[in-house]
């Protein structure tokens, strides 16, 4: 996002709770300050308020990227009485779906959210949301809720050009996937990827064709994986399957371009970067209605879309499998065309500085209450 917002003249500083490394700071194109090493989950960090209170004067803005963390109450805490706007992005992170599968850090949020979190967000110039969807998700999540909501978009930058060399790599490493009609998902192993959902519907669905292979990537957080390898031998289709773990580089853009369509089950899905990446290498996707950017998936024909159960990701590789060739052609232009067009980085940096630029000098929520209230 700092390196296309650049060339439009606008120069983007990162503030870093932590001290990265002087190599992670060369692959920056951006000056990142860093100050010092977190504590405790929460990740408090003593040097954030004095940083921001004395330098916030050189910025013409503030953008917080999530919630739940001390970043977002430190810097409500440094900018509230300043002339300096912050602007929040809760990157899904105000999903209901998360206080029906974690009651117990729900009960907490709840607490720290009527003590603090919502003031968080009452105060920001603006709240920012990636789609539709996740603003109105996440009214349902918390009350006292009161803000000044912005559907925004979100981007992503398009894949590199070395199509031969990235294929190469997968192949190397993952040779039993050549030459199948491969499905990939790749994401995080996690529960609420539906990634149990996905391996029943392919035994159901494509189980007789051995021209289908499911390719799952992505690191195991939650030591799932030694279940679901059960799950898929109790099935018949263990040989079947290639796991590749976590996937960096050119092998990573490789499993996109071996696979013929992407497929990402989601029980609660924000942006779904991986769903835009597989869009930019023309993969049309299979998703659920859980992820949150479906909609305009939906509307530009760039992927199939049905319900987060057994029975609708059934439906998403049998729609599939029944495509003709022209019919899978067209879905592979159409995702392309919906990359380019609502989700490329550039573009996304336009839009944005179009936004800050206009929202900057508005008066937040909890200013138009002390006018109001004058």
């Amino acid at each position: 996002m700092a390196a296309a917002m650049s060339p439009l003249g606008i120069c983007t500083e990162v503030l870093s709770l932590e001290s990265p490394s002087e190599a992670h700071r060369a692959k920056w194109r951006v000056p990142v300050h860093g100050l010092g090493k977190t504590l405790t989950y929460y990740q408090y960090s003593r040097p954030l308020v004095p940083w921001l209170r004395n330098h916030h004067s050189r910025y013409d803005a503030v953008v917080v990227h999530g919630i739940w963390r001390y970043s977002s109450v430190g810097v409500w805490r440094a900018l509230r009485n300043t002339s300096t706007p912050y602007f929040l992005f809760p990157h899904g992170m105000l999903d209901p779906w998360f206080s029906q599968a974690y009651l117990w850090k729900h009960i907490k949020k709840t607490v720290f959210w009527r003590l603090i979190e919502h003031r968080v967000l009452r105060d920001a110039r603006s709240v920012l949301f990636t789609c539709e969807a996740e603003r109105q998700l996440a009214r349902e999540a918390f009350r006292p809720f009161r803000c000044d909501e912005c559907v925004i978009g979100m981007g992503t930058a398009s894949p590199p050009d070395a199509v031969p060399e990235q294929l190469g790599e997968f192949y190397q490493a993952f040779p039993g996937s050549r030459g199948h009609r491969n499905i990939l998902f790749l994401s995080r192993i996690h529960r609420k990827k539906g990634c149990d959902l996905l391996i029943r519907a392919f035994a159901r669905v494509a189980g007789s064709d051995h021209r289908f292979r499911l390719i799952i990537a992505g690191p195991d957080e939650e030591g799932l994986r030694p279940r679901l390898e059960r799950l898929a031998r109790e099935l018949g289709i263990h040989e079947r399957l290639t796991w590749t773990g976590h996937l960096q580089g050119a092998a990573r853009w490789g499993a996109f371009r071996a696979a013929e369509v992407f497929a990402l089950p989601s029980h609660s899905e924000n942006y779904g970067h991986a769903v835009v990446e597989a869009m930019a290498c023309e993969l049309p996707v299979l998703i659920t209605n859980k992820v949150n950017i479906w909609n305009e998936i939906s509307a530009s024909e760039a992927g199939i879309v049905a319900p987060d159960d057994l029975n609708g990701v059934c439906e998403l590789l049998s729609k599939w499998i029944s495509l003709n060739e022209d019919q899978r052609k067209t879905l592979t232009r159409n995702a392309r065309q919906c990359f380019s067009e609502r989700f490329e980085v550039g573009a996304f940096a336009r839009r944005f500085a179009s936004y800050l630029e206009t929202a900057k000098s508005k008066p937040s929520e909890s200013q138009t209450e002390a006018v109001a209230n004058g």
